[in-house]
């Protein structure tokens, strides 16, 4: 296969895509597809395709080729295909599954195809996948790949390389090897680059790094990806309880595990419920049943800005201008907020804010809000001596920079709460923070304008 460069494998030009190709039943045609493009790219159509279509395509994959195309599906496009295969097919391809990758699609399975994997396993392969699938929800623990070459302390290089290429074969990475003691107590680790360039007679245990990175299993999968990616190890130890090695989170899964964090944080900011699979395979009632919910409680919640204008009616009576700037207004208060709570969120999953600086993201949003709001205001006190009365125009600035202080204060803030409270930042998403800055942000206009204009 000719060489492609990194936006060609990510954005691949094709002319005519596999799912046109196989409704039009040209299956030499999709072999010869198949044949020529990457394992990643056939995934991705296979995730776009219906049940049906992504079966036909799979079975015309050899096997060793479709193992590596089955595991760089997501779970839920991975259940569908294993629904559609007959016994022998549906056994040799879970059996040769890595046992992590295997208990990711398990977790999300339903029971009838959880019972069926794990009835067709080996006996070895079923203690492994079951322990994985024994760890709690979300942990470091269902990620991890238990198939590690761990060496003893006390070995040369010599017998370290030996023992490399002895095990190595059954394990799903060997650029980095743990280091244990002889109770598997993890005591360092060691990379292969180090081995191989080091002389045969040197001892493993001058070459080890003894203080490594590593989690335990019953951590967060998130904080374990997190922290491969502040301390760039490809792989971290995980360890139990009594700091005994039970396996290795791998870079490949790390990444994973940040993007579908990353995904579940922007859906749930965007105001809507994340959901597993490929978007363009998605249906249309399956999209909007996840935005319905949020929408109908922002609705609700926007009810508030409805009763805060009927309570200052006769205000808008007295000074019917003041109705011209309410969605000029509401808007800059509303997107400073988003803008707040947005880079507030995305701090707290990096690690860059946490719950102990509540009181510093007050008085820093309190100051970039107010900030904001002065350099608004200067462009509002203009619009509105243009189109009304200066008098309403000094009401519009000096409300653009209450607003814009408080929305950014609470935007910043909501987040913080709402992990203290055991609540998912990203639920306090830019829509939820906006819909209640239009409520409060009325409010403050309407008090400005009774103190500046006296009705």
């Amino acid at each position: 296969m000719p060489p492609t460069n990194a936006s060609e494998d990510l954005h691949p030009e094709l002319p005519e895509s596999l799912e046109e190709i196989i409704e039009n039943q040209r299956l030499h045609t999709a072999l010869e597809w198949l044949e020529t493009h990457p394992p990643h790219v056939i995934a991705d159509e296979l995730a776009r395709m219906d049940n049906v279509t992504a079966g036909v395509a799979f079975r015309l994959l050899d096997k060793d080729r479709a193992l590596t195309v089955f595991e760089e599906l997501e779970p839920v496009d991975q259940q569908e295909i294993l629904e559609g295969l007959r016994d022998h097919t549906f056994l040799e391809l879970v059996e040769g599954m890595d046992p992590d990758d295997r208990a990711r699609m398990l977790r999300e399975a339903p029971a009838k195809v959880a019972k069926r994997v794990l009835a067709g396993l080996s006996a070895y392969e079923r203690r492994m996948t079951s322990a994985l699938l024994g760890y709690p929800e979300g942990s470091v623990g269902r990620y991890m790949t238990p198939e590690v070459v761990a060496l003893p302390q006390d070995l040369t290089v010599e017998q370290a390389l030996r023992t490399v290429r002895a095990k190595g074969g059954e394990a799903e990475t060997v650029y980095t090897l743990p280091v244990v003691d002889h109770s598997r107590r993890l005591t360092g680790i060691v990379e292969l680059r180090e081995l191989v360039l080091s002389p045969p007679e040197t001892m493993v245990s001058a070459l080890v790094v003894s203080e490594p990175s590593y989690a335990y299993a019953t951590d967060t999968a998130e904080n374990a990806a997190r922290l491969m990616r502040e301390t760039n190890d490809m792989n971290l130890p995980v360890v139990d309880s009594e700091m005994r090695l039970v396996g290795l989170l791998t870079f490949d899964d790390a990444v994973e595990v940040i993007e579908a964090a990353d995904t579940e944080d922007v859906a749930r900011q965007s105001g809507a419920a994340p959901w597993a699979g490929h978007y363009m395979a998605a249906g249309v009632w399956q999209l909007a049943r996840y935005r319905a919910l949020w929408l109908s409680l922002l609705l609700v919640a926007a009810t508030l800005t409805v009763s805060v204008t009927q309570a200052f009616e006769g205000t808008l009576e007295e000074v019917a201008q003041l109705a011209m700037f309410i969605p000029m207004l509401i808007g800059a208060g509303g997107n400073a907020g988003a803008q707040a709570a947005t880079a507030c969120v995305r701090a707290m999953a990096v690690g860059e804010v946490r719950g102990s600086d509540l009181l510093k993201v007050i008085w820093r949003e309190c100051r970039v809000g107010l900030l904001l709001g002065g350099l608004l205001a200067v462009l509002g006190v203009f619009v509105g001596a243009v189109f009304v009365s200066v008098k309403i125009a000094i009401v519009v600035g000096i409300t653009l920079v209450l607003i814009c202080g408080w929305a950014a204060t609470i935007g910043g803030t909501m987040p913080l709460l709402a992990k203290r409270l055991k609540i998912d930042p990203a639920v306090v998403s830019a829509p939820m923070v906006t819909t209640l800055v239009d409520a409060t942000g009325l409010i403050i206009y309407f008090m400005t304008a009774k103190a500046v204009l006296g009705v």
